[in-house]
């Protein structure tokens, strides 16, 4: 379902008074208008392009989810080419249900295509909270932070704010990470992990101003 409305200001997550570890606070932006775009990730949807990987939906805990089921070296990556953002606001509920290399999670936001991207991903197997990016399918780190690992067979919320080069992540409703980077200004929202993960997505909910 998506919602667009003329608008003075919208709210988006993105004021993180206290530092690396306090809750999230809201943040008024300016803009003409606002996008809100929600998914549950229930039923299929023609705007998804499975870039990579074996995506399919499920049962899990009663409800239908998107999850990815095989082996993809080097990652799977789901894209949402409904909508190019340039200011976002978005978050998603992931669960890694398995993996002995990897179990991993996380949002793809300003994606050019598979191969371009920034991603902010968690990783149940390692107790690091981090920000990439891809550029011609070259991953680099440039931010992270030390996490206790999330649970195996626990559902986590990844939640990402980009407004203009300012990046915010935030994991578990805790602001981890910041940073500056230009690298992209607006692209398509979408979810990621890797190897030999297997973990589910659902309810991905976004906010932001659409691209020109």
């Amino acid at each position: 379902m998506k919602t667009v409305c003329a608008a003075l200001a919208f709210l988006v997550l993105g004021a993180y008074a206290g530092g690396p570890g306090a809750e999230v606070s809201r943040l008024a932006i300016r803009a003409p208008e606002r996008t809100d775009m929600n998914d549950a990730l229930g039923k299929e949807n023609p705007k998804w392009k499975f870039v990579a990987g074996k995506w399919t939906y499920r049962p899990s805990g009663g409800r239908q989810v998107l999850a990815l089921v095989a082996e993809t070296q080097p990652w799977a990556v789901a894209l949402l080419e409904d909508v190019k953002f340039g200011d976002v606001d978005a978050a998603v509920r992931f669960r890694p249900v398995s993996g002995k290399e990897d179990a991993s999670g996380g949002i793809i936001f300003r994606a050019q295509d598979g191969r371009n991207y920034f991603l902010v991903r968690a990783n149940a197997l390692e107790n690091n909270f981090r920000l990439y990016t891809i550029v011609n399918g070259k991953r680099s780190t440039i931010a992270s932070a030390r996490v206790t690992e999330p649970t195996l067979g626990a559902w986590h919320t990844i939640r990402v704010v980009a407004t203009g080069p300012k990046i915010r992540a935030s994991l578990d409703n805790a602001q981890l990470l910041e940073r500056d980077d230009k690298t992209f200004s607006q692209g398509w929202i979408g979810l990621w992990t890797k190897a030999d993960s297997v973990s589910e997505f659902a309810d991905l909910e976004v906010t932001g101003v659409v691209a020109k």
